[in-house]
This record gives structure tokens, C-alpha cells and sequence, in this order.
């Protein structure tokens, strides 16, 4: 795709990317390190993040690969002091791991609704505890801070048993905008991203055959978006002048109207 962005604009920057071992993770990862900044990948799939790290230091860049499951706040914790020793203080953080398990409620799937509460709230607000520190002491050095999520239009569109996902989804959007009341004054940026359908392999999570075939006929039938045009998206978002913070951005495919 054409770059919105030209030149390093990231320069100097350390990042943080969580969920980095594929889709919009990995994309936006390598976009960031593209774009000049130093990237901590965590994720718990050892060997995708050791392969990312070594195509973005190919590729010039700088990647620190740390397995790491972000429901576990003890292990953030200790990634975070790791980050800091071996790249510097944390500005950017992408707050992007999530897991989408759909079933009708009645099915009392409890295990995939405790599942998606732990990975996709409690592991955002993990990694929250685990940087926000940082990201307030470099904004009041007066350096960029961003703190952004991944949330998604299932946070607001009311799609048959997605329930559960849905709910943790909203509270990521919803976060974002509490968030902002305190952060924003420190002049911390808080942003989320609310992508529609995305050709990754979340949907391959999806085991009821109902929602399955939704997503594959989405697929199928229009041209879909693809990780890097949301990983795209977020590094515009962390690029731009310090005072300016977009907060709220809905990424649909053009054709998508459900």
C-alpha cells in the first residue's frame, strides 16, 4: 500500500507492541521499526517473535523479542524493567493483544468467556500498570507519549453472540476515553484503534459455525482489510505533532456494511 508516512518520524521512540507474533501486531511492529523506533515485541509465541525481531534488524531496525502472556501481571512487570534496561524509557505503547471466541450464550462456553475477559481487559490493563509510568515521565520531559489500544466495531454494533467479546471491546473504547481525563492533562496521548474485519487468523478462533461463516463470506465477498493498512493507521496516529491526539478511529473496509 501507498505510505501515509515518509521519512522516520519515530525516530528515537521506544515502543511497546503487545499480541506481536502475528496480524496487526507483527505489521505494526515492523511499521514502527520501519519508521525509526526501537520496538519491544511481547507475545507468547517465542518463535514468531524471535523471526520478527531478526527480519526488522535485517531490515535495519532495532527489536527486542520477550515471550511474554500479558495476563500474567508479574511477567509484564518484569518485561517492562527488561525494556527499560535494554532500550530506554517507554513512549509508545500498542496495547493490541486480544483473542476472539464467539458463541451463543446459552452454550455457557465460561472457559472462552474467562479467556477473552483475562487476555483482552485484564491483559491491556496489565500492560496499562506495566507503562504508565513511563509514558507520564517522558511526556512531562516534554516528549511524545502515546498510549493506544486496539478495540473494535464489535465495541459498538450489536452482532449475534458476540457478547462477550463484544463487552470486553467496549471496555476498551470506553477505557480509552476515561483514560484520556487523567493522561490527557499530562499530555499523554490515548488513542484506539476500532477495526471492522481484518484478514488475520483471529477469525480462525471463531469456532461456532454460524459466526465462522459470517467472517469467511466477509472474506470472500469484499476486498477486506489487511494488517498493515490498521498498522498504518496507528503509526499515523503516534507520528503526529505532540498536541494533537486522535482518539477514537473506526478503520472499515470500503465495502463492509454490517
Amino acid at each position: 500500500m501507498d505510505t501515509i508516512i515518509a521519512g522516520t518520524p519515530l525516530a528515537g521512540r521506544v515502543a511497546v507492541v503487545t499480541g506481536a507474533s502475528s496480524g496487526i501486531g507483527a505489521a505494526t511492529a515492523a511499521r514502527f521499526a520501519e519508521l525509526g523506533a526501537k520496538v519491544a515485541l511481547l507475545a507468547r509465541r517465542k518463535d514468531r517473535l524471535d523471526a520478527l525481531a531478526e527480519q526488522i534488524g535485517e531490515q535495519g531496525g532495532v527489536a527486542l523479542a520477550l515471550p511474554t502472556d500479558v495476563t500474567d501481571r508479574a511477567a509484564v512487570r518484569a518485561a517492562a524493567e527488561r525494556i527499560a534496561v535494554e532500550l530506554g524509557p517507554v513512549d509508545l505503547v500498542f496495547a493490541n493483544a486480544g483473542v476472539q471466541l464467539i458463541s451463543e450464550i446459552g452454550d455457557l462456553e465460561v472457559e472462552d468467556w474467562d479467556a477473552q475477559i483475562d487476555l483482552n481487559i485484564k491483559g491491556v490493563m496489565n500492560t496499562i500498570e506495566a507503562f504508565v509510568g513511563s509514558l507520564e515521565t517522558v511526556a512531562g520531559e516534554g516528549r511524545p507519549a502515546d498510549l493506544i489500544t486496539t478495540s473494535s466495531i464489535a465495541a459498538t454494533r450489536v452482532l449475534e453472540k458476540f457478547q462477550v467479546y463484544s463487552g470486553t471491546k467496549a471496555f476498551i473504547s470506553h477505557i480509552t476515553r476515561l483514560l484520556r481525563t487523567e493522561l490527557g492533562r499530562k499530555n499523554v496521548r490515548v488513542a484506539t484503534v476500532e477495526p471492522g474485519m481484518v484478514d488475520t487468523e483471529l477469525p480462525s478462533h471463531v469456532t461456532d459455525p454460524d459466526a465462522s461463516k459470517l467472517m469467511a463470506d466477509l472474506i470472500d465477498q469484499i476486498d477486506v482489510l489487511q494488517s498493515a493498512d490498521v498498522a498504518e493507521t496507528v503509526a499515523f496516529v503516534a507520528a503526529l505533532p505532540r498536541h494533537v491526539n486522535l482518539t477514537e478511529i473506526t478503520i472499515l473496509p470500503t465495502a463492509q456494511s454490517i
